[in-house]
């Protein structure tokens, strides 16, 4: 009997040792994993306090031991491109990693368009996938998740390799940015899919970066300094949410019958009457109200409008909606920020009568369909039809013993907070460099963007400890323009993405030709990917390729005309039109009042007049939503976006 207590003693041991002191990795270092090649190559994990870790890759062994925080790290040498590898790491315990590659890793980050999988009706999507064997590129996707402090670990599945079965849910322009690099420079490469839809730069930053900006700072750091993380705050709130909806909460608007309040025909002459867009709590029509409420709107249409395609445009809703076009669902979208844009199908449209449809759910603070009136549109065709006024609401739950939203907003909208749980863990993996396609929901605030950009760059750079090369993607055309020149926050905010480029190893791919004005996602990621792959062989690789379009050097007035000289060239200036008309340039004279331009192209140089203007003193191109401009380099790339002007921007003040 004492020799059997012995043993299970001594099993006890074996077993405590094993569940409570072997070595963990973090979700990065793994089986198919891609290590940046010629450089030192980081390793880490934790242990029990003072445990001896080794590893062993490729012939050498390298050994250290834990501190008293159970993290240990190695750096092992440099190596060039090669593989597959295997790798033994050491503690109390063996893990045995397989199928490792060495090459080049990219980070790839932002909001939707970065996070817009292939899946997801992209261009020729059917054959991309099925074309996605590339054994080669590796992929690895940061779920969404967010902190109050910088974490660990990231939550993620691991590296898989990129095929037909991993790739339909990736990012399609890292994808395609991989895919056409690795083409090229015919090394593996690693993908980092890091991104969160509708979230706004801060959100990405660091704690000592976000500090440079008042606005940010106190939220940040009160974040920073609160003992509870965000993470378990909000999994506390959804705990008692679960609970009151359980008990309490039944949305009435989903009624017993299977039909909803979004039906074609129901009878809402009981209804409420509210005037939209506005906060419903701020304008305390429903104050102290956090809950789900149905809007509804008729609206008439032509049989010569159901004919044309018909899009809706509902501002900016706090915090979800679900949005019904006659009774069916056209789409949905959480976030406060985000702008909604939804097309509907044309079997749905009905000459004569026809009703929208919003569920909007409010998790706390303000509620409702906010933002600008000129934002709540219908897009038939080229024409646009107000949703701005009256519509019919009814509240759908008993909010009265709702538990209160422990935060002011969603937390991803929070500065710091995607930083902290989708980046931070990333450090210190060594990565080649970054892509980024973001500003979105930065646009209302462009000018500000100008340097919270830059500084969101240099905190990565400082963090990881060196300045990796960081390409980005300035915004995509979208929305329609007014008939004359104007101003628009989406010009300012590509006005803004330029600055960065005053930073070193940085370079823009240009997406304001191949979006899509009636949809803020467009279709056609395989082109952003490609410039960014040029950007990437140039600024990364130092490869002799025309990488961006042409760039405005200089403007030379002569009477009433301004001649426009370039840099960046390429081949040659070209300019696409049959007949020779430049397209996309506005004027002004000292008055400040811009007058679309007449022009064509002499030799390398844009003339520019306009009879109407004697003296012209500036030139702005492309600065709209949705511009036409037709200025591009031989090898096909277009001519950025720029002013000669210094007017104050409609963003200066927010």
């Amino acid at each position: 009997m004492k020799r059997i207590s012995i043993v299970l003693a001594l099993l006890f041991t074996v077993l405590s040792n094993t569940v409570f002191a072997t070595v963990k990795l973090p979700k990065l270092v793994g089986d198919n994993m891609v290590l940046q090649r010629e450089i030192k190559i980081p390793i880490w994990g934790w242990a029990d306090v003072g445990e001896k870790v080794s590893v062993n890759f490729l012939g050498s062994k390298y050994q250290t031991k834990t501190g008293k925080d159970g993290k240990w790290k190695l750096e092992l040498k440099a190596v060039p491109a090669g593989g597959p590898y295997e790798m033994i790491i050491q503690g109390k315990n063996t893990i045995s990693l397989r199928n490792i590659l060495i090459g080049d890793v990219w980070i790839a980050s932002g909001q939707s368009n970065m996070e817009w999988p292939l899946i997801a009706n992209v261009n020729n999507y059917k054959k991309e996938i099925a074309d996605a064997n590339y054994p080669n590129i590796r992929l690895f996707m940061v779920e969404k998740a967010v902190a109050s402090h910088p974490k660990e670990d990231v939550v993620s599945n691991g590296w898989v390799e990129c095929s037909t079965e991993t790739i339909p849910n990736f990012s399609a322009v890292a994808y395609f940015f991989g895919r056409d690099l690795q083409k090229e420079i015919k090394v593996p490469i690693g993908l980092i899919s890091s991104n969160w839809g509708g979230t706004p730069a801060e959100s990405w930053t660091d704690l000592e970066s976000i500090k440079h900006f008042p606005r940010y700072r106190v939220e940040a750091e009160n974040l920073s300094t609160n003992k509870t993380d965000v993470a378990d705050i909000l999994s506390a709130y959804k705990n008692d949410l679960a609970i009151w909806s359980k008990n309490s909460g039944k949305d009435r608007g989903y009624q017993e019958d299977g039909k909803t309040w979004a039906d074609f025909d129901l009878d809402v002459s009981n209804w409420s009457s509210m005037s939209l867009p506005g906060n419903w709590e701020q304008e305390n029509i429903l104050p102290n109200y956090d809950g789900i409420v149905w809007f509804r709107k008729e609206i008439n249409l032509t049989n010569n409008e159901v004919s044309k395609s018909i899009t809706l445009h509902l501002s900016k809703i706090d915090d979800e909606d679900i949005t019904y076009f006659n009774g069916i669902k056209i789409g949905e979208t959480i976030g406060h920020e985000a702008l909604r844009t939804y097309v509907v199908p044309k079997n749905l449209l009905k000459a004569g009568r026809n009703v929208i449809t919003i569920r909007v759910n409010d998790t706390g603070g303000g509620g409702g369909i906010y933002g600008n009136a000129e934002d709540l549109f219908m897009e038939i065709g080229s024409a646009q039809k107000t949703l701005a006024g009256n519509w019919n609401y009814k509240t759908a739950v008993d909010a009265t013993n709702m538990p209160k939203y422990p935060l002011s907003r969603e937390p991803q909208y929070v500065p710091t907070t995607l930083y902290n749980a989708m980046i931070a863990p990333l450090i210190p993996y060594g990565i080649k460099g970054a892509i980024w396609y973001q500003g979105e929901s930065n646009a209302d605030r462009s000018f500000e963007y100008g340097t919270l950009f830059p500084d969101m760059i240099r905190g990565w750079r400082a963090k990881w400890g060196y300045d990796f090369p960081f390409l980005f993607v300035q915004l995509a055309n979208f929305m329609h323009d007014k008939p004359t020149p104007s101003d628009y926050e989406w010009a300012e905010l590509r006005e803004a993405q330029t600055k960065a480029l005053q930073l070193p190893n940085t370079a823009m791919a240009l997406a304001i030709d191949i979006g899509n004005p009636d949809d803020i996602h467009p279709k056609n990621k395989q082109d952003v990917g490609k410039r960014l792959a040029l950007s990437a062989l140039k600024v990364a690789y130092n490869k002799e390729v025309v990488f961006g379009g042409p760039q405005f050097k200089s403007l030379e007035i002569k009477g009433n005309e301004i001649i426009i000289s370039f840099t960046n060239l390429g081949s040659g200036l070209e300019l696409r039109d049959a007949y020779g008309y430049a397209k996309g340039f506005a004027i002004a004279g000292t008055d400040q009042k811009y007058v679309w331009a007449k022009g064509y192209q002499k030799d390398n140089t844009i003339v520019l007049y306009n009879d109407e203007i004697q003296s012209p003193v500036s030139v702005r191109y492309d600065w709209s939503n949705n511009p036409d401009g037709n200025i591009y380099n031989k090898e096909g790339l277009p001519l950025l976006p720029f002013r000669t002007d210094n007017f104050k921007g409609i963003t200066e003040n927010k």
